[in-house]
């Protein structure tokens, strides 16, 4: 079936590529095709799951559980399985997801293909460290079964490989336990970006979730003025007698709709400013510590239906790279500075500190600070002003995450990820004929 493609954030003026789509209902169902790329449910900014002229193969179908022991807590999934369905089985028998991305409506195998990170990188890593193995399906319909101890070669380069070394048919996840849903939170106010490093980085500070909130439209002394986030989990006695009642609560809420898109004179220099102010102080007026549910914690947005309608019929791009510790101030200062001197809005930024990288030979996360902006697209200019953070990134040894790239250059790309070479040789191995191939590859030649 030919379907024409291009979900790609909110970023409407991306070219518009023709996909050819499968949709099994079973692994069988799959042969072997010139090439093709597995697509979970989408949610990548960029377009890591496009396949110009050729196949995407939609896993969305591919979402039996397999097992689950209770006991342990190991959870074997198809890699279809999206993490909310995952956290509606766990959480009653007290499990929870170790790392937590920044929304719940996308598929397991996704999150091995792009090695998602959480709020709490700095102490626990990213999402491969809690995969205990994965069923890969190569090109030629052969299964290998990989982990951090067997094929480890094939896990590593599966592990932020973007979907490119194969399709990954199950995955075998460690839980975290929990006694309870909630969790404490603390806010803290840093009045520039000096601060808000300070804060980050003194571990006195942090708790087992960390994010800083950034008002990206501030200049001079108050640049990088942001509210510091903490939060860690609360057991069940820890909570007021009211909630003890059912400390394992599955939050749900009803769902804001944005039914259209926005005007593109919304969002404006004084609209942003105005909420940005608001957020601020709202912030502020926060107790010194008080009690959220995982929900409002970890997936905010997941409550605005098509919330990139917000940034009108143009969209916007999300920017996210990572610097390493020694060089993230002065590189992500002059990020923020090089946004204010070219007058580009960004309507929501966010700075997390990093912990240890995985083995992922292009695993995203670095020891250091990953800061990840929302610019709203108006003019080609935007395009320019992104090359020109590129070269910022580079010079201060840092990387962009791929799955929210639709745009750099293969170049740049060879210069942020200095294992692409190692990577391309296990893509050789595993896929001699570039079976598995995206439109991302394709721009950036991984294969």
């Amino acid at each position: 079936m030919l379907y024409k493609i291009a979900h790609i954030a909110g970023w409407n003026n991306y070219p518009r590529q023709t996909c050819k789509l499968l949709r099994p209902e079973k692994y069988k169902d799959l042969s072997a095709y010139s090439t093709l790329i597995a697509r979970g449910q989408g949610r990548s900014y960029g377009d890591a799951s496009l396949n110009t002229a050729g196949y995407v193969v939609l896993t969305e179908r591919l979402n039996r559980f397999l097992a689950f022991n209770k006991e342990q807590g190991v959870l074997t999934a198809e890699a279809g399985v999206t993490l909310a369905e995952i956290l509606e089985v766990i959480i009653p028998a007290g499990w929870f997801l170790p790392i937590i991305p920044g929304t719940k409506f996308v598929s397991l195998g996704g999150c091995i293909a792009t090695d998602v990170h959480g709020k709490n990188h700095h102490l626990k890593g990213s999402f491969s460290q809690y995969v205990l193995a994965i069923e890969l399906m190569t090109a030629d319909n052969q299964i290998i079964n990989c982990s951090a101890n067997e094929n480890a070669d094939s896990f590593w380069a599966t592990v932020g490989g973007m979907g490119l070394t194969g399709i990954i048919r199950s995955v075998t996840l460690k839980l975290m336990p929990i006694s309870s849903t909630y969790l404490q939170a603390k806010y803290l106010p840093a009045q520039n970006i000096e601060d808000t490093f300070t804060y980050l980085s003194d571990s006195a500070l942090e708790d087992e979730y960390s994010v800083a909130w950034v008002n990206c439209l501030t200049t001079s002394k108050q640049l990088g003025q942001s509210i510091i986030m903490n939060y860690r989990h609360l057991a069940a006695e820890e909570l007021p007698e009211k909630l003890q009642q059912n400390p394992l609560a599955i939050t749900s809420y009803r769902h804001v709709n944005i039914p259209f898109n926005l005007p593109a004179w919304t969002l404006n220099n004084t609209t942003v400013n105005l909420y940005n102010n608001y957020y601020y102080k709202k912030c502020l007026r926060k107790a010194d510590t008080f009690i959220t549910d995982y929900e409002n914690c970890f997936f905010p947005l997941d409550n605005i239906t098509h919330w990139n309608r917000l940034y009108g019929h143009k969209g916007f791009i999300q920017y996210q790279c990572v610097l390493p510790t020694s060089q993230a101030f002065t590189g992500i200062k002059a990020i923020l500075e090089k946004l204010t001197h070219t007058r580009q809005l960004v309507f929501l930024g966010v700075l997390k500190r990093f912990g240890q990288s995985s083995l992922g030979l292009l695993s995203f996360p670095m020891p250091g600070y990953t800061l990840c902006l929302d610019i709203p697209f108006r003019d080609q200019r935007l395009l320019q002003v992104l090359d020109e953070l590129d070269e910022i990134v580079i010079n201060h040894g840092g990387r962009i995450y791929l799955a929210k790239d639709a745009r750099l250059k293969a170049d740049n790309f060879k210069l942020m990820y200095p294992n692409a070479a190692s990577w391309l040789q296990q893509k050789q191995l595993l896929d001699p004929n570039n079976c598995f191939s995206s439109s991302l590859s394709q721009r950036l030649h991984l294969g």
